[in-house]
């Protein structure tokens, strides 16, 4: 078994790395070949996966290579965990909604979008070498924005098998396991849980839990919200959560308390992007040193965490036909009763080696759709924007964006936008397509 991981790079990948040679009885990794287009991060990193895989007796091979059709070629999985831009370009999503007065973040308002324009294309292309040299092969995005990336795919490339993945729902589960561990006093199998979610990539909500095929919701969302009953400042207003009886998506923070976090982005500098840099320059540093053979403590920090655990776990699920269900984003087609089919939707789905379908399950409350609608409809027009240089549609995702700016200043933001990436868009470089 060939998997590929473009954006090799990573500081993420030695992570990555751990979860394979976790899983080397049942995973038959015969060489993992890490892609990137900075052959020096490369040879740092890639090194130390090397080191990290002698070190475990070289189960299977690394490659290391800067062509990405070479990475691809007769692979069975591609995963995809790349930057366009770099870390400085994530810098600019930030400070691009704080000029602004809008929301500067990674993969939500302004800065999302920005990351989507740069991000598609390439992605695109990468499916375009599956295509040719790898047709059977899954690809596996963990590259954020993950859930709009994973629309544009199964819109624009439909014949390659795609799967977005995000951390954010394991990291949920597992927290509500260490909850439920410490009250019940035993352990508990992490095989036998299951977290009810629904919604979008970084815009869901988790409405249910069973263990062992009991349903504790009830217990788990009762201790959420004697959580937020005892914090001095909790993260979010009771009267919301009780009247949703749902635990929402960290990154809802951004939609309900939209002027709390604008006030947070007036005490940059430091941006998160800014604080990245320091933390990738420490571990690239740890990761040149030809004596480490694990990945450091300092890796936490840079966030992420389960991510080996989800990208490993969905493999071997697919690989080896296991029948686990995992949240993941893809096309729902009709799982969501009233729904259009062809929306992703971040949900539960059943993992086997026949593909990655989505359970049946009740629609979400009129409160959580309107937002999400919002959003999906911003995602579409983002996705036909990026992949065929449409400004039109780029204009018209600013103007539906929940948290985009007023109409009257669209086009000042797109504007700033796409200068700002211009050497990272060049679909955009042509006469708009309509």
């Amino acid at each position: 078994m060939k998997i590929a991981v473009i954006g090799g790079g990573s500081t993420y990948t030695p992570e990555l790395v751990n979860g394979f040679l976790a899983r080397v009885e049942s995973l038959p990794v015969s060489e993992l070949w890490l892609m990137d287009i900075s052959k020096e991060r490369l040879d740092i990193v890639g090194g130390f996966a090397q080191r990290m895989v002698a070190a475990q007796g070289t189960p299977f091979d690394i490659k290391l290579t800067t062509d990405q059709r070479t990475a691809v070629e007769g692979a069975s999985y591609v995963i995809t965990q790349l930057r366009v831009g770099g870390m400085e370009a994530r810098r600019e999503d930030e400070y691009l909604g704080k000029r602004h007065g809008l929301i500067g973040q990674e993969t939500t308002g302004v800065g999302g979008m920005a990351k989507a324009l740069r991000t598609v294309p390439v992605i695109l292309d990468i499916a375009n070498d599956m295509r040719e040299t790898a047709p059977e092969a899954l690809l596996v995005n963990f590259t954020n924005p993950s859930g709009l990336v994973t629309e544009a795919m199964a819109r624009y490339a439909p014949e390659v098998a795609s799967v977005g993945l995000c951390n954010v729902a394991v990291g949920v589960k597992m927290d509500i396991l260490k909850g439920l561990v410490a009250r019940w006093k035993r352990p508990l199998d992490t095989d036998r849980a299951a977290l009810d979610t629904l919604g979008l990539n970084h815009l869901s909500w988790h409405r249910g839990f069973t263990v062992e095929g009991e349903d504790v919701w009830p217990e788990v969302f009762g201790a959420f919200v004697d959580q937020l009953r005892e914090q001095e400042t909790p993260e979010w207003d009771l009267a919301t959560i009780e009247t949703l009886n749902m635990i929402p998506n960290y990154y809802l923070q951004y939609f309900y308390y939209t002027e709390h976090k604008l006030a947070e982005q007036e005490a940059w500098p430091p941006s998160r992007a800014e604080q990245v840099v320091g933390i990738e320059d420490e571990l690239l540093q740890q990761y040149a040193d030809p004596t480490l053979t694990a990945p450091p403590e300092g890796l936490m920090e840079r966030g992420g965490a389960y991510y080996s655990t989800v990208a490993t776990q969905l493999l071997n699920a697919h690989h080896n036909d296991l029948n686990e269900v995992h949240v993941v984003n893809v096309p729902h087609r009709g799982a969501v009763p009233g729904w259009p089919g062809d929306w992703v939707l971040e949900m539960p789905c059943r993992v086997n080696h026949s593909g990655i379908s989505p359970l049946s399950t009740a629609p979400l409350p009129l409160s959580c759709f309107g937002l999400l609608a919002a959003v999906k409809s911003y995602e579409i027009l983002t996705a036909q924007a990026a992949a065929g240089g449409d400004r039109s549609a780029a204009y018209e995702a600013l103007l539906v964006h929940p948290l985009g700016p007023p109409a009257d200043r669209v086009e000042d933001v797109l504007t700033d936008m796409l200068q700002t990436n211009a050497r990272h868009l060049p679909q955009f470089s042509e006469p708009d397509s309509r």
